[in-house]
């Protein structure tokens, strides 16, 4: 009775099953690439985070996170799967891969949508965040993130220098200081005293554009990765189909037999 049931695989099934747990390693990397870059991005990049008071960045880069982490889970279940002939848990793959597919392409629309409005959101923000928020009690976070971000991107002010002269620490400062130390292009300390291009970045511009380059460079990267991954997982589901098929014909075959 025992050999009446016993599974019978075909060339077929043989291949499709390493064709499945070829696309599942693949599949584990990309999700410990996009986990990677969502910890990257909150370790790294979290202090350009607070300038924007925006929660769409931030929930973005956990975003991020939980999906890498979905996608590496996902990426163990199809491997088990495969490797077990488990049919049941080929359905659960399939569906797992589809709900991840889903939220690709609404990310993806919410992003497109909402994408000029927080560029509008970014030029004000930014701006009241400097000089609002620089140097004043409490917000030391703030002003570490602004230095960091004219010394990385070698800017001054968010549009140009000159926003630093209705800045709230300027106006209240007793000291001489016209821009930052760190807008200085050698820092050090009250190298801001000197308002002149051989000392500051006065003629490279403000902060504004580079960080919006800056996002806007991530946002392609981001969506390249999305779509490879889209295409990826599409390719996934087929083999998934057609590997709990050919199980089923087998197991069938291998009854009659």
């Amino acid at each position: 009775m025992e050999a009446r049931y016993k599974r019978k695989n075909t060339c077929g099934t043989i291949c499709l099953k390493y064709l499945l747990f070829l696309f599942n390693v693949l599949f584990w990397v990309a999700g410990g690439t996009v986990l990677a870059v969502g910890i990257w991005t909150v370790a790294e990049k979290s202090d350009y985070i607070s300038l924007l008071n925006s929660t769409f960045y931030s929930a973005s880069a956990y975003i991020l996170i939980a999906t890498g982490i979905i996608v590496v889970v996902t990426g163990l279940i199809g491997c088990c799967a495969t490797l077990r002939e488990m049919r049941n848990l080929l359905i659960v793959y399939f569906i797992l891969l589809f709900c991840i597919f889903l939220l690709e392409i609404i990310a993806g629309v919410m992003a497109y949508m909402n994408h000029q409005k927080l560029d509008h959101e970014l030029r004000q923000n930014l701006r009241w965040t400097m000089q609002h928020k620089y140097k004043q009690p409490g917000e030391e976070g703030v002003t570490q993130a602004v230095d960091k971000l004219q010394q990385e991107f070698k800017c001054c002010g968010s549009n140009s220098s000159l926003d630093w002269a209705d800045s709230i620490w300027i106006l209240t400062s007793q000291s001489a200081m016209m821009v930052p130390d760190s807008c200085c292009k050698t820092p050090r300390d009250f190298c801001g005293q000197r308002d002149h291009p051989s000392n500051i970045y006065k003629l490279e511009g403000g902060c504004i554009g580079r960080l919006e380059e800056f996002i806007l460079s991530q946002l392609h990267i981001l969506g390249a990765v999305g779509i490879g991954i889209a295409f990826l997982q599409l390719l996934g589901m087929m083999l998934t189909c057609c590997l709990y098929q050919n199980l089923k014909e087998d197991r069938y075959s291998a009854c009659c037999f």
